[in-house]
């Protein structure tokens, strides 16, 4: 079944994830009519690669426009005329982008369909902060945030015909107050004249009263507005913003702006409303005014709470929609490479006819950092200002790209040290002279803008959460881990300061990222039981991780007891193992990877020889091995490992032909392959068949030749010693007689004890 066809049978909770996913950048009408053809391009190679990136999107186009001539519906191939328009003018001059998108769609379907399988089979245990992201509270206060606006909202529009009714009721009064005056000084003592006057004394008292209230209903209606973007929407704000943090490092895309934007517009436009309404009133004291009139006595102070109002809503409406994020690393953001291209982009939430003309973005880098701060400066060689435009789109929101930056930071000063120095606080005190590497080196995008509104000067200003810039790839890893590390532990925006002394997390909030890790560049996560052979890895065997700490420097920084690299460094090598060489095998879950030698052999002791499980090497970076089964005359269990396979091996052969071909030769005896079953009882051919080459089984005018993987092993010697010397000649031509008349590339391997 295909993954989209997945989807569309998830219930309804999942699916308002999945809408989530699409917009402009990607709009579900092409996941929905492209959906085999967009599920059989591989689009995570594609954003690494600007020429197949630009061979994708041709032949996206071009398959868009074949099912247009085909739909039937008009208004169906109507849509999707302009859809093509807008994906041509969006992606023409970066196709690397359109497919970092539509690849961070699929992986999210993926983890969608993953969570809610494993929900249905009660095995789904979320984290403390992806249940954060996703309780009842947040979507009970949403809608309590709605309903209140929309009161706010109706108070208006009904103050607006009050004050409509106001100018009416004292134009009656202007007229009759006139008519009286230019009456006859002689007719003025009559009794009808008494009676006149004393009706316009109650109009009057009727217009005092309507005046107060008015007023009276328009303070409430501003305390209401106050209250309201102090106790719900600057926090949903907030919420927003931790939200996009765990984004940012594989968690819950829950991060639409759609519903803030309607809110922040919603609340200025009625601010707005209420400041014409005052504006008026100002006008009808000119015509009619009178002593404790409330109008002049109220309307200055009510005024300025407006005016204040407006300024902090529309100033706090301008935020980072997209983090900056290189085009080669969509999976990836907040960490920069010189001289490489990366994007990011602003919004403004606030939607009025009053700011819609051209207002101009300005960036910089690392704005009003603290002296010694940061020992590194860099400098935007592109233009670092640019208009916001409206994004085609139903909400019409003000944005604007920085894609066009070209990422290109430069360093500022030629000569400077790769390490800045720091004093480092241990409760409180001043501990050793600690060296912060480039990768803990925090740096920050400002931009700015300053306009008027209605006699209203607003500056503008947001700024990136804190960056990584790293000026080789080697250093990416470390990088990543540091933007895992702050993103996880603060909800503060810019403490450049972070790793001075970085907090520690607990097992549970690290093991839950690392889940998501996973996730974000393999489309599986982790079950509980590798996840607790991760805590062992790092943490030692212990009865329960859950309230275990984890330092910032065990988890990065310090060697693995007796191994020559640290604990991300070693899982980070894995990731990239899996989506280079593994993936499809992985996915199908096949690799049980996380498990120690210990649990491995209690699980193969009691199976058929031949019984075989896949793990990752503990001792090698980036390496994959197998252990199989078999029994001596006594029916004692014995265990084999073969060396780990890493990506320059894997890079010759796949791995799923490694494991059809491999060949144990024993003291000269024609090889055979010892791999029958996959843990626990899976024919090897049933689970890895369909990823075989192809290639091997088709005839060609040539006599094939075929690449087997080989150990030897010599019978003399127990099982799981040392690494065996190389195959002999003579042994090799034995095998070759023995094989023909098949060209055999041999790839030798040994047996090996992890």
């Amino acid at each position: 079944m295909s993954q989209w066809k997945q989807i569309q049978q998830l219930e309804i909770k999942y699916l308002e994830q999945v809408d989530y996913l699409y917009d402009d950048n990607f709009p579900m009408d092409i996941r929905q009519v492209l959906a085999n053809w967009i599920e059989s391009q591989d689009w995570d190679t594609a954003a690494n690669y600007e020429s197949m990136a630009t061979v994708l999107l041709r032949n996206l186009l071009s398959q868009l426009e074949r099912h247009c001539s085909q739909e039937l519906n008009f208004l169906q191939r109507h849509n999707l005329k302009i859809i093509n328009q807008q994906l041509q003018r969006k992606y023409k001059d970066n196709p690397q982008l359109m497919a970092g998108v539509i690849s961070t769609c699929l992986r999210e379907e993926r983890r969608i369909i993953s969570t809610a399988c494993m929900q249905e089979q009660g095995n789904l245990s979320q984290g403390p902060l992806e249940k954060s992201m996703q309780n009842s509270e947040a979507m009970e206060r949403q809608k309590n945030m709605d309903n209140r606006v929309a009161v706010i909202r109706s108070s208006v529009q009904m103050m607006d015909q009050a004050v409509k009714y106001l100018e009416d009721m004292q134009d009656d009064f202007d007229f009759r107050f006139k008519t009286l005056q230019s009456r006859d000084p002689v007719e003025r003592n009559t009794k009808v004249m008494e009676q006149e006057v004393i009706r316009l004394q109650e109009m009057l008292n009727r217009l005092d009263f309507k005046r107060k209230e008015i007023l009276s209903k328009m303070r409430d209606v501003i305390k209401e507005i106050e209250l309201l973007m102090g106790s719900q929407l600057n926090p949903e704000l907030m919420d927003w913003r931790r939200r996009q943090q765990i984004a940012c490092i594989g968690g819950p895309l829950l991060t639409s702006l759609d519903q803030l934007q309607s809110w922040f517009t919603l609340m200025a436009q009625s601010l707005f409303q209420i400041k014409r309404q005052l504006d008026k009133l100002g006008e009808l004291i000119l015509k009619v005014t009178y002593e404790s009139d409330p109008i002049p006595l109220q309307k200055p102070q009510m005024e300025e709470q407006v005016k204040f109002l407006i300024y902090h809503l529309i100033k706090s409406s301008l935020v980072v929609e997209k983090q900056p994020c290189m085009p080669t690393h969509p999976q990836k953001p907040l960490i920069i490479k010189t001289g490489v291209q990366f994007s990011t982009k602003v919004r403004l939430l606030v939607k009025l006819p009053e700011v819609d003309y051209q207002l101009k973005i300005k960036t910089t880098f690392d704005k009003d950092l603290p002296p010694g701060r940061v020992n590194r400066q860099f400098f935007i060689l592109t233009n670092n200002t640019k208009v916001m435009d409206f994004e085609e789109s139903s909400n019409g929101c003000l944005t604007v790209d920085f894609r066009h930056l070209n990422g290109e930071i430069k360093y500022k000063e030629i000569n400077f040290l790769q390490q800045l120095k720091e004093k480092k606080v241990i409760n409180g005190t001043k501990g050793n002279e600690g060296l912060l590497s480039v990768t803990e080196e925090l740096h920050t995008l400002s931009f700015e803008a300053n306009f008027s509104i209605q006699g209203i000067s607003i500056d503008l200003e947001t700024c990136s959460l804190p960056l990584v810039v790293i000026s080789n790839v080697s250093q990416l890893p470390g990088g990543w881990a540091s933007v895992m590390w702050y993103n996880l532990l603060t909800n503060e925006p810019r403490n450049m300061g972070f790793f001075g002394s970085p907090p520690r997390a607990s097992w549970n909030q690290l093991s839950e990222v690392l889940g998501w890790q996973f996730f974000t560049f393999t489309g599986r996560g982790l079950n509980k039981e590798q996840l607790n052979m991760l805590g062992e890895k790092l943490l030692g065997q212990q009865v329960s991780h859950s309230d275990c700490q984890v330092s910032w420097s065990k988890f990065c920084k310090e060697n693995i007891l007796g191994k020559p690299f640290s604990f991300w460094m070693w899982l980070d090598s894995i990731l990239e193992l899996i989506k280079k060489h593994l993936l499809p095998i992985w996915n199908d879950n096949y690799i049980m990877g996380f498990v120690s030698k210990e649990t491995e052999r209690a699980l193969l002791k009691d199976q058929e020889p031949g019984t075989f499980l896949l793990r990752f090497s503990e001792s090698h970076l980036g390496g994959i091995t197998f252990t199989w089964v078999e029994h001596n005359d006594n029916g004692e269990a014995k265990f084999i490992s073969v060396e780990p396979y890493t990506k320059n091996r894997l890079s010759a052969l796949p791995f799923a032909d490694i494991i059809r071909n491999y060949k144990v030769m024993v003291d000269g005896v024609v090889p055979e392959n010892p791999l029958k079953f996959l843990y626990p009882d899976i024919p090897k051919d049933e689970a890895f068949g369909r990823h075989y080459n192809s290639q091997q089984n088709k005839v060609f005018p040539y006599i094939p030749s075929m690449l087997v993987p080989m150990s030897t092993l010599d019978s003399t010697l127990p099982l799981c010693s040392s690494p065996e010397p190389p195959m002999t000649p003579g042994m090799f031509d034995m095998l070759n007689q023995q094989l023909r008349p098949f060209e055999i590339e041999t790839a030798m391997n040994s047996p090996y004890p992890e």
